[in-house]
């Protein structure tokens, strides 16, 4: 089945592979990696948040990672940042949590975060925008597809922004 997330990566002319799962997995990147044979780390969160101005962002983290804080908040500029409800995810996207691509729908000028630690992964996967099916690429192909600005988003003793 093709996904409008796989039209925009064929128009770029963006590799990447296609995969499925069952529909009734139980959510969650490790349910979801154990259907692959591969890690948590390398299923990515596509996470939105928002900012107390109104801005949303996407923080892209591995399955197995949590973001630290005070590192968003220097990543998103502003300390008052916090997930995006339902709505307003479905309403920035146009996809319900669970299975969102994080590239395809974003407008231009729209920030997006990849943490930095998932470019040393030899595939990463992410929604495909349909439960069941996800989208295999590189973390190079990631980053372009999404525009996103490698970022460090999970370890509290290295900075930041990368050198």
């Amino acid at each position: 089945m093709k996904l409008p997330a796989h039209n925009y990566l064929d128009r770029l002319g963006i590799p990447y592979e296609m995969g499925s799962f069952p529909a009734e997995t139980e959510k969650g990147a490790a349910n979801v990696a154990a259907c692959f044979g591969l890690r948590p780390r390398q299923m990515v969160k596509t996470l939105i948040f928002e900012i107390g101005s109104g801005e949303r962002i996407l923080v892209m983290v591995g399955g197995d990672q949590n973001v630290v804080s005070g590192h968003l908040k220097k990543v998103a500029g502003s300390r008052n940042i916090q997930l995006a409800s339902a709505e307003a995810v479905k309403q920035t996207t146009g996809y319900v949590i669970g299975s969102i691509p994080p590239f395809s729908w974003q407008v231009e000028g729209f920030r997006s975060f990849l943490e930095n630690s998932l470019m040393e992964e030899d595939i990463l996967g992410v929604g495909g925008g349909v439960w069941g099916h996800e989208i295999f690429i590189t973390p190079a192909n990631l980053v372009t597809a999404s525009r996103a600005r490698v970022v460090n988003l999970t370890d509290r003793d290295r900075p930041v922004f990368p050198e």
